[in-house]
C-alpha cells in the first residue's frame, strides 16, 4: 500500500529527544514511517504506541513486540491508553492532516484530481460523509464552513449556488459539485479554490479542529514532566492552535496565572518553528507547508 515519505522525519522524532526505555506515542501512524524511526530509537524496554482512525492504515502494522497499534481517533488518546494500562507518556508524535494514501486513493474522494462519491471520511466509521455537508447542511451551515475552514471570502455566494442547485437534483460527486460551482473557479486558480472547498468540507466531515483541541488539552495530563509534545500542522488553523495552546495552555481568552500574576501553562517551548528544507519540499511536495513545532512538559505548580 502506497504512502509517501514521512514529513519532517528526522526533525519531529529529534524533538521528542528520545530516551532508551521510555513510552511513545504516534498518534497519526500513516504508513509508519514516523513509528520506524521511533521504534529505532528505543531500546528492549521501550514502547510505542500508535494511533489511526482510518481502517487502511492497518494493514501497515509493524511487526515488532514494543508496538502496539489503535483503529481510532486520538482524540480518544487518553481514553485508550488507559485501557492499555497506560497513564503517562514521555512523549507524543502528531502529523496532522490527510496521509498521501488517503489523498491517491480516487475513491475516498478527497482528491480534487479525481472524479469520486462525495466522501472525505477519514474513518469509514465516520456517519457523516461529505455527501451529507454539501447536500443536507443548511445555507447557513454550510456557509461558515466554507468560509472558516476554506478561508473563502465568497462562502456566501458558493453556499448559494449548492444549495439552489441540489433544490432540484442532489450533489452526489466531487464532478457535479466542480460542475455546480464551475463559475467560481476562474482556470488560472481552479485547483487552489477547488482546494480550499474540499479542505472546508473534510474539516467538517472528520471535525478535525474539535479532534484537534481535544487531543491537545489530554496532552498536558498524559506528558510526563520534561515529557515532549512534537506536532506537524498543514494550514494556518491547525498552526494556530497548536502555537496558541503551547503559549497559553489553552485556545482563547489569556494563560492561567498564580497568586502572584505568574503565568502558569503546562508546556514551555523548544526552539522556534521548524519548516521543511527546499530539499525536503522537492522530494516530497506534500511537506511544502508543514509546520512543525515542539514543546516541553513542565512541572506543575498547583
Amino acid at each position: 500500500m502506497s504512502y509517501h515519505n514521512p514529513v519532517l522525519l528526522q526533525e519531529s522524532v529529534d524533538g521528542l529527544n528520545i530516551k532508551e526505555n521510555g513510552v511513545y506515542v504516534d498518534v497519526t501512524f500513516g504508513g509508519g514511517g514516523h513509528s520506524k524511526e521511533i521504534l529505532k530509537r528505543l531500546g528492549a524496554a521501550g514502547k510505542l504506541i500508535a494511533f489511526d482512525q482510518d481502517e487502511d492504515a492497518l494493514a501497515n502494522e509493524l511487526d515488532d513486540e514494543r508496538f502496539t497499534l489503535i483503529n481510532e481517533n486520538f482524540r480518544y488518546i487518553k481514553q485508550f491508553l488507559k485501557f492499555y494500562g497506560i497513564r503517562k507518556v514521555d512523549g507524543i508524535l502528531a502529523d496532522f492532516g490527510v496521509s498521501s494514501h488517503q489523498f491517491d486513493k480516487a475513491e475516498r474522494g478527497f482528491s480534487t484530481r479525481f472524479d469520486a462519491d462525495l466522501d472525505m471520511r477519514m474513518s469509514q466509521k465516520n456517519t457523516i460523509s461529505g455527501y451529507e455537508v454539501i447536500n443536507d447542511y443548511d445555507f447557513e451551515m454550510l456557509r461558515d464552513v466554507l468560509f472558516k475552514y476554506g478561508d473563502l471570502r465568497n462562502a456566501n455566494a458558493l453556499a448559494k449556488a449548492i444549495v439552489d442547485h441540489r433544490a432540484t437534483l442532489p450533489i452526489k460527486t466531487t464532478a457535479q459539485l466542480k460542475e455546480v460551482l464551475q463559475r467560481f473557479l476562474p482556470q488560472s486558480k481552479e485547483h487552489k479554490i477547488l482546494a480550499q472547498i474540499y479542505q472546508a468540507v473534510r474539516i467538517e466531515v472528520n471535525q478535525e479542529i474539535k479532534a484537534l483541541e481535544e487531543f491537545l488539552l489530554q496532552t498536558a495530563d498524559l506528558l510526563e514532566e520534561g515529557g515532549r509534545l512534537s506536532a506537524i500542522s498543514y494550514h494556518s488553523l491547525e498552526d494556530r492552535l497548536v502555537k496558541r495552546f503551547i503559549r497559553e495552555g489553552q485556545f482563547e481568552g489569556e494563560a492561567e496565572k498564580d497568586f502572584y500574576g505568574n503565568i502558569s501553562v503546562p508546556f514551555k517551548k523548544v526552539g522556534g518553528l521548524i519548516t521543511p528544507s527546499r530539499e525536503e519540499v522537492k522530494l516530497n511536495n506534500r511537506a511544502r507547508s508543514a509546520k512543525l513545532r515542539i514543546a516541553e512538559r513542565i512541572e506543575n505548580k498547583k
